[in-house]
């Protein structure tokens, strides 16, 4: 689901980039975020970005860079336990932004590149 004018993902070579995933529960009538914080966020927003990468021809297996913008850099622990929970060693290399706003009143928004060879 986008909420802006832009590509959910673009291929360049072997690269695939998709545009930021917030923690927006899929199929709903009304844009709903996740419960559960910034964590629960999270969580949602990794679920969606790895429905973007599939339909690219990418994995979460094959993110080699992301960017993690936080509202509150206090809610980083949690958001790293979700990331721990989701990528296996090696993960990827990885930013953390501290942001005033994300849209639609988001605590958290994630940006992945992965490395995916095409066919």
């Amino acid at each position: 689901m986008t909420v802006g004018p832009y590509s959910p993902w673009r291929r360049a070579g072997d690269l695939v980039v998709i545009s930021g995933q917030l923690g927006l529960l899929a199929d709903r009538e009304v844009r709903t975020m996740a419960e559960g914080g910034a964590a629960g966020q999270l969580r949602q927003a990794l679920a969606n970005a790895e429905r973007v990468l599939e339909e690219a021809g990418a994995t979460l297996d094959q993110v080699v860079k992301a960017t993690m913008f936080l509202v509150s850099m206090d809610d980083f622990d949690a958001c790293n336990e979700v990331w721990v929970e989701t990528f296996s060693v090696p993960r990827p290399t990885r930013s953390a932004v501290a942001v005033a706003e994300l849209p639609l009143g988001a605590l958290v928004e994630v940006e992945l590149w992965a490395h995916a060879p095409a066919h």
